[in-house]
């Protein structure tokens, strides 16, 4: 009786001290490292996404001086040098009349390359309307 009352003490005792084994660490740690390692591969792709929304919607916006398609291009030319925005250019923009403005928008897709030969394609569209 002794034995199984003393059992029964080691068992609760090992229950209660359960914890993260070393290959449930590795585990963890591999999954952790592997996202980490995605998201620094994508993050500037969508960096350079908002970068050139951004320079639209400000050509679009700003409205002076760009009163022609051939002048929003050559503005988000100008923009995209600054800022340094290589995806896309004034000739890839998508111009339209629209009421009193102009409607700026652009469509591209972007090939990240994660290891070896295995890459990921992200295609991304915006325009100033906010759509």
């Amino acid at each position: 009786m002794r034995d199984r009352a003393a059992w029964k003490t080691v068992r609760k005792t090992t229950w209660k001290n359960r914890g993260v084994t070393l290959t449930g660490l590795i585990m963890v740690l591999f999954a952790v490292v592997v996202l980490l390692l995605f998201g620094m591969k994508l993050i500037p792709a969508y960096i350079e996404y908002g970068t050139a929304k951004k320079a639209i919607s400000a050509i679009a916006r700003d409205g002076t001086g760009a009163s022609t398609p051939q002048e929003v291009r050559r503005q988000f030319d100008a923009r995209a040098l600054i800022d340094n925005i290589e995806v896309i250019k004034g000739t890839d923009l998508e111009i339209r009349k629209e009421g009193a403005g102009m409607v700026i928008g652009f469509a591209y897709r972007k090939e990240v390359p994660l290891f070896a030969n295995v890459g990921l394609y992200i295609d991304f569209a915006a325009n100033s309307a906010g759509q």
